[in-house]
């Protein structure tokens, strides 16, 4: 009898498995999105480690693998992936993940990009001609990708569409509820020097001065002419730099010196396994980043 029970504990588990979306994020934020509204009926693996920059990756045979066995696929887009993920897709062999099918999901499809740029070209750096793809550091337009990621699933999985419906509209009213406080945060914030456009989006709802960026061009490290420049242009200004965590601390250390500037290191994805509540905690350490440098007194730069 106690070998029936277990046998039929068994059966239950490996069809409740079988029974979920087999879904692959290419990073740790999607995966969070992933998870936040499939819940239950999704089994979420993610492709880039957070602690790497999601421009530039090494196609892995476990890439191809996780890929061929998924039912659906949620990218980020607006190519941030495009180097290492359609050539993975292409080796994965996996035609219900291809562009264009129910399978293939990219969330900066789903809501309007800031900052396109159509005419660009390879001259201007690593740029993208549709528009900024880093959309995960605005919580309203993940939100809404959020919530077009439901009616994804739900055309895959349409027994638990109101499930996925409920997560998604859920986890966007997390994030209005949130806005007001890191508003607060930010409403005296002297401005922000970015090594790269990944924090654009976060500083326009945040009311927060982006007042240069590390990379004379997108993609391309500082040069010590472009960094003696930033100095030049920001002397005597208040202000803080963010580094994010993959890029080595060198040129920060010349701009702390030169400036006075704190200089703050962030991840721009959660951890591996994040959930929504990690991402929400993640968001709130930006705006007390974005914080540590305020407008003198009477003197609104």
């Amino acid at each position: 009898m106690k070998k029936i029970l277990l046998l039929s504990c068994a059966l239950l588990l490996s069809s409740t498995a079988h029974s979920q979306l087999r879904v692959v994020a290419s990073t740790t934020n999607m995966a969070m999105l992933a998870n936040t509204v499939g819940g239950t009926q999704v089994s979420v693996t993610h492709l880039a480690p957070p602690d790497r920059d999601a421009h530039h990756l090494a196609v892995r045979p476990s890439m191809m693998t996780a890929l061929r066995q998924a039912d659906l696929l949620v990218s980020v887009g607006a190519e941030l992936e495009a180097g290492w993920l359609m050539p993975a897709l292409q080796g994965a062999g996996n035609p219900k993940l291809n562009p264009g099918q129910l399978g293939y999901f990219e969330a900066a499809a789903q809501v309007t990009l800031i900052d396109p740029q159509p005419q660009a070209d390879r001259s201007q750096g690593d740029v993208h001609p549709t528009g900024n793809p880093h959309i995960y550091l605005d919580p309203p337009r993940l939100a809404r990708a959020g919530l077009a990621l439901a009616e994804a699933m739900a055309a895959l999985a349409p027994e638990h569409g109101d499930y996925f419906r409920h997560n998604a509209a859920s986890f966007a009213e997390q994030v209005d509820t949130q806005l007001p406080h890191w508003q607060s945060l930010t409403q005296n914030a002297a401005g922000v020097l970015l090594y790269h456009a990944d924090a654009n989006y976060l500083a326009r709802l945040l009311s927060v001065p982006v007042l240069g960026y590390m990379e004379p061009l997108p993609g391309i490290p500082p040069s010590g002419r472009h960094l003696s420049q930033l100095v030049s242009n920001l002397k005597g200004k208040a202000g803080v730099l963010i580094m994010p965590t993959y890029q080595p601390a060198r040129a920060a250390t010349l701009i702390e010196q030169e400036l006075g500037w704190p200089v703050i290191v962030l991840p721009s994805n959660v951890a591996a396994g994040g959930t929504s509540d990690d991402y929400l905690a993640l968001i709130k350490r930006w705006a007390q980043a974005f914080a540590a440098a305020q407008k003198p007194a009477g003197n609104p730069q």
